[in-house]
C-alpha cells in the first residue's frame, strides 16, 4: 500500500506529527512519499491509496493560504483523505482549537475524524497520534 504524507509546519509541530504519522505507516509496509506544502507542489494522487494532509490553525481558525493553494492544486476531492493538524487552545480557546482540520476534513468528507493536537506530540500525545493511525490504518485496510 502508498501512502502520502503532505503537511504545511512552521513551528515544526505539525511536522513532528507527520513524522509520527509516516513512521507508522512504515512499521505496517507501507510506502510513504512525503510533501512539504508551501515548499513542493502535490503528487499524483491517483497512485495512493492512502493521503494524509497535516495542517496548523491560526489567525483566529483559519487555514494557512499555502494549505489552501495545496488543495487547490489537487483540483479534485480524493475520497481517501485524512486530516491531521495542531494548535494552541490559548489563541481562541476551545472553538477555534485546530478549526482547520475541521474544515479541511468537512470538504474532504472525510471518512475519518480529525486528529488535533494541542501544540507538540510529544508525551501523552504521542499516543495518541499513535492512536489515531491503528484506526485509520484499520479503515484503510478494509478499503484496500
Amino acid at each position: 500500500m502508498r501512502a502520502l504524507v503532505s503537511y504545511l509546519s512552521y513551528s515544526g509541530n505539525t511536522e513532528e506529527v507527520a513524522e509520527l504519522i509516516g513512521k507508522r505507516l512504515l512499521e505496517e509496509d507501507f510506502h510513504v512519499d512525503w510533501c512539504d506544502i508551501g515548499i513542493e507542489r502535490p503528487h499524483n494522487l491517483s497512485v495512493y491509496n492512502y493521503i494524509f494532509i497535516g495542517t496548523f490553525t491560526w489567525a483566529k481558525g483559519q487555514t494557512p493560504d499555502e494549505v489552501k493553494d495545496f488543495v487547490y492544486e489537487i483540483g479534485y476531492k480524493p475520497e481517501n483523505v485524512a486530516v491531521f493538524g495542531t494548535g494552541d487552545t490559548q489563541f481562541g480557546g476551545d472553538d477555534m482549537f485546530c478549526l482547520a482540520v475541521d474544515k479541511l476534513a468537512t470538504f474532504y468528507e472525510s471518512k475519518w475524524p480529525g486528529l488535533k493536537i494541542e501544540q507538540s506530540p510529544r508525551g501523552s500525545q504521542e499516543a495518541k497520534v499513535g492512536q489515531w493511525v491503528e484506526g485509520v490504518l484499520y479503515d484503510a485496510k478494509s478499503f484496500a
